[in-house]
C-alpha cells in the first residue's frame, strides 16, 4: 500500500514529462550537457491539480519525485547520457507559480513551502564551490569514509566504520575525491516604487546551488525566484543556538525580470484606453494637466517632467553610447513646491525612487563594497543602480557633501557606476534620468547673480543637466490670489481642486507603453533643429559675443523632441515636436543662462560658471597686471585699481571684486601685503 502512495506522484510527474514539449527539452539536455530540467508550473496544474498542490505544500518530497521521474524519462530517451549523469542525478526546476508572495508577508507559516518572490538584487557574493559529498580518511587505518553534506558547516564522521579501528577522531578531508557544486548567495529587496510610505524595505537572503542558476543576476537586476522557505538558527560558540531563527530561500529557479519599464503588465482594456488617449490632438496638454494636479501653476516645469518621464531614444554606436534619458534641475526659493514635485514623480514613473541629498552618501547613491558573512567582499547596489531604466529624484542636491556629490558625475553622462574597492573592480548600469532640486546658497534666489553663483553646485554637475529652471517666489497680486484660492480649496475639499485628466495608475502604464516606441527624426524636424542651432551659433560669431549654445544642447533638443513624439505614441519626430523642444530649451536658457550684465544668453554660465562678460573683465585685469609687472616686477594693488578705474572705466568695487576672484582662483597672488603678482 505504501509503495502505491510513493509511486503515484512520480507516475503523475511522468505523465507530464511524456508530452512532446518535455520530451523535446529532455532530448536537448545531452546536447547542452545540462543536468536540470525546467517544468512550467502551469503544465503541472493543468495535468493534475493535486500534484500541483502537493508540490507547493511539500516541495522537498515532491521535487524528489520529479527528479526521479525526469531521470526515468531520460533513461528511456537517452540511456547513454542517463548513465553518464547517474551519480549527479537530474534536478527539476519549477517555473512560473501563478501568484507572488510579497517579501513583506513572508513569515513562519511559509517555512517548508514552495513560494515565488520578486525583488531587486542589492547584493551578490562570488560563485563558490559547495561540497555535497565529502570524503574523509581515517588517520589511524587509512579507511575512506563518504558522508553527504547539508547545512552551513562541514560535518565530520563521528566514528571510523572499520570494525578493527572504530577511531572517534583524527579524520582528513580528501578534497580531490569529494564532490562539489557551484553556489552563490544573493540578497534581494522590495522594489523601491512599491515600498509603503514610512516603511523600511524588507530584504531576504537567497541560496543558489547549481551551475545553471548561479551568476544569473547582478546587483541592480530585478528578479523573480521560486524556492523553498527555510529557517536558519544563528549559533554562538559558547551560548549555543538562539530561539529566534532567520528566514532564507533555498532557490529552485531564478530569472531576471525585463529591465524595461514596459514589462509592467497592461491589460487589453487598458491598452485600448491608452490608444484612445494618444489619438486626442491635445494629448500633451492632457498629460501635463495630469502631472501633480494639486500643485498650482508651473506648466512649463510639468511639461519638462513629461519629457523626463517619456525620455529620448538611447543610441548604441560601435565607438560611443549616447544617452536617451533627460536630466532636469529645479533651483528655487523655499516654499515653491520643489520637493512635492519630486515626491510625486516616482508615483507616476514606471520605475522611480526619491532620495534627499542631506542624508545621502556616495556609497548610498552608487554602490557599497561590504564584507561577506562567508568571507571576502560583496557589492551592494545604491540608489542610482536601483533606479536603472527609471527616474532618480534627488532633493536638496546642494546639501550633499562635495566628496559624495562627485559620485553622480559618471552616472549623469555615461549612465554607469564604476567601482574599484576592496578587490572588486566592476561597472554597474545606472541608466536613470535624474530630476534634482536645489535651494539657493543665500536662502533666496538673487536675480543679480548667475545660477552658478546662486547654488553651491560644481560646474561639472551643472553642465550635465539638459534643462535648468529657476522657481522664484515673487509677489504678484493676480497669481497669488489664484494660488491662495487653489490651496484653500484643496484644504476644504481634502482633495485636489483639479481632477487629473488621466488617473495616476493609467498614466504610469501609458508611460511604460510609450517607452517601447523608438521615434525617428523626420527631415523637417532635423531642418528646424539645425536652423535654431545655427541661428544661436551665428549670434556668437561676432567678436566679443558670448556663446549661446553648444553641441550638448543640440543633443538635449533631440532628446526632448523624441520624448514629445513618444508622448503621442508616434514613431516619427515631427517639426512641431522640434518647435516645442526649442521653446522649452529657450525658456531654460533664459532662466538659467542669461548674462546679467549684457542680457544675452550665455551658455558659459552653465558650462564654466562664468559669463563671457566676466571672463573678459578677468582677462582684462590679468593683462593689465602682466603689463605693469614688466616694468616693476611686482604691482602695487592701489596702482592697479587706479589704472583700471581711470583707463578702463571699471567701478572701484568691481575692480576689487575681480582682483579678489583671481586671488581665490590662484591665478594671481600677494607676495606681500598690498602687492600683487601673476602666479
Amino acid at each position: 500500500m505504501t509503495e502505491v502512495i510513493i509511486d503515484k506522484p512520480q507516475e503523475r510527474f511522468q505523465i507530464v514529462l511524456k508530452s512532446d514539449k518535455y520530451r523535446e527539452r529532455i532530448s536537448q539536455m545531452a546536447l547542452n550537457g545540462s543536468t536540470s530540467l525546467v517544468i512550467d508550473f502551469e503544465d503541472i496544474l493543468v495535468a493534475d491539480s493535486r500534484l500541483a498542490e502537493g508540490l507547493l505544500e511539500n516541495p522537498d518530497e515532491y521535487l524528489e519525485y520529479g527528479n526521479n521521474a525526469a531521470f526515468d524519462q531520460l533513461q528511456i530517451q537517452d540511456p547513454e547520457y542517463a548513465e553518464k549523469v547517474r551519480e549527479q542525478g537530474i534536478t527539476v526546476r519549477i517555473r512560473g507559480i501563478p501568484y507572488v508572495t510579497p517579501l513583506r508577508v513572508l513569515s513562519s507559516k511559509h517555512i517548508g513551502k514552495l513560494v515565488m518572490i520578486e525583488g531587486i538584487v542589492i547584493r551578490a557574493t562570488n560563485v563558490r564551490p559547495l561540497v555535497t559529498k565529502a570524503v574523509f580518511r581515517c588517520k589511524r587505518c587509512d579507511e575512506s569514509i563518504e558522508l553527504p553534506q547539508t547545512g552551513t558547516f562541514l560535518t565530520f564522521p563521528s566514528r571510523c566504520p572499520n570494525p578493527d579501528c572504530r577511531a572517534t577522531g583524527r579524520f582528513d578531508f580528501i578534497q580531490e575525491e569529494s564532490e562539489f557544486v557551484d553556489s552563490q548567495e544573493i540578497r534581494i529587496q522590495e522594489y523601491p516604487e512599491e515600498l509603503p510610505p514610512g516603511q523600511t524595505p524588507r530584504s531576504l537572503n537567497i541560496q543558489l546551488v547549481g551551475r545553471d542558476i548561479v551568476d544569473v543576476a547582478q546587483p541592480g537586476d530585478r528578479v523573480y525566484v521560486i524556492g523553498i522557505v527555510r529557517a536558519e538558527a544563528r549559533s554562538y560558540p559558547r551560548t549555543g543556538k538562539l530561539r529566534a531563527f532567520g528566514l532564507y530561500l533555498d532557490a529552485n529557479f531564478i530569472d531576471t525580470r525585463g529591465k524595461e519599464p514596459e514589462s509592467i503588465e497592461i491589460t487589453p482594456e487598458e491598452e485600448q484606453k491608452i490608444l484612445e488617449i494618444a489619438k486626442d490632438p491635445d494629448v500633451h496638454e492632457k498629460i501635463i494637466r495630469s502631472i501633480a494636479p494639486s500643485i498650482y501653476g508651473y506648466e512649463h516645469i510639468k511639461e519638462a517632467i513629461m519629457y523626463l518621464l517619456f525620455g529620448g531614444v538611447p543610441k548604441h554606436l560601435p565607438d560611443i553610447n549616447i544617452r536617451g534619458e533627460l536630466n532636469i534641475l529645479l533651483v528655487g526659493d523655499p516654499g515653491t513646491a520643489k520637493s512635492q514635485m519630486l515626491r510625486y514623480v516616482p508615483r507616476i514613473a514606471p520605475r522611480g525612487l526619491y532620495t534627499s541629498g542631506r542624508g545621502t552618501t556616495a556609497a548610498g547613491l552608487t554602490a557599497a563594497v561590504l564584507p561577506s558573512s562567508a568571507g571576502g567582499m560583496t557589492l551592494e547596489a545604491g540608489a542610482l543602480v536601483l533606479a536603472d531604466r527609471g527616474i532618480a529624484c534627488i532633493d536638496e542636491i546642494d546639501k550633499m557633501r562635495p566628496e559624495d556629490r562627485v559620485a553622480i558625475h559618471e552616472a549623469m553622462e555615461q549612465h554607469t557606476i564604476s567601482i574599484a574597492k576592496g578587490g572588486i573592480v566592476a561597472t554597474l548600469n545606472a541608466r536613470a534620468a535624474i530630476l534634482a532640486a536645489a535651494n539657493p546658497a543665500l536662502g533666496r534666489y538673487d536675480a543679480y547673480r548667475t545660477v552658478a553663483e546662486n547654488i553651491s553646485l560644481p560646474i561639472t554637475i551643472l553642465s550635465r543637466f539638459d534643462l535648468i529652471f529657476v522657481l522664484r517666489d515673487v509677489p504678484e497680486r493676480e497669481r497669488d490670489s489664484k494660488m491662495s484660492e487653489h490651496i484653500l480649496e484643496l484644504h476644504r475639499r481634502r482633495a485636489s481642486p483639479v481632477e487629473p485628466v488621466i488617473p495616476p495608475d493609467l498614466l504610469r502604464k501609458y508611460v511604460a507603453y510609450a517607452r517601447g516606441i523608438n521615434p525617428v527624426l523626420t527631415p523637417e524636424a532635423m531642418a528646424r533643429l539645425k536652423e535654431f542651432y545655427m541661428e544661436m551659433r551665428s549670434a556668437s560669431e561676432s567678436e566679443g559675443s558670448p556663446i549661446a549654445i553648444t553641441a550638448r544642447q543640440l543633443e538635449s533638443l533631440v532628446r526632448i523632441a523624441e520624448a514629445r513624439a513618444r508622448a503621442a505614441l508616434r514613431d516619427r519626430v515631427l517639426a512641431e515636436d522640434a518647435e516645442h523642444a526649442i521653446a522649452i530649451m529657450k525658456r531654460s536658457l533664459e532662466e538659467a543662462g542669461i548674462d546679467i550684465s549684457s542680457h544675452k544668453i550665455d551658455i558659459d554660465i552653465i558650462m564654466t560658471g562664468k559669463p563671457k562678460s566676466l571672463q573678459d573683465k578677468l582677462r582684462l585685469v590679468l593683462n593689465v597686471l602682466v603689463e605693469m609687472e614688466r616694468d616693476t616686477g611686482v604691482v602695487k594693488r592701489s596702482d592697479l585699481i587706479e589704472r583700471l578705474t581711470t583707463e578702463y572705466e571699471l567701478m572701484r568695487a568691481e575692480a576689487e571684486r575681480l582682483i579678489g576672484q583671481l586671488i581665490r582662483e590662484g591665478t594671481i597672488y600677494e607676495p606681500r601685503n598690498g602687492y600683487l603678482k601673476k602666479t
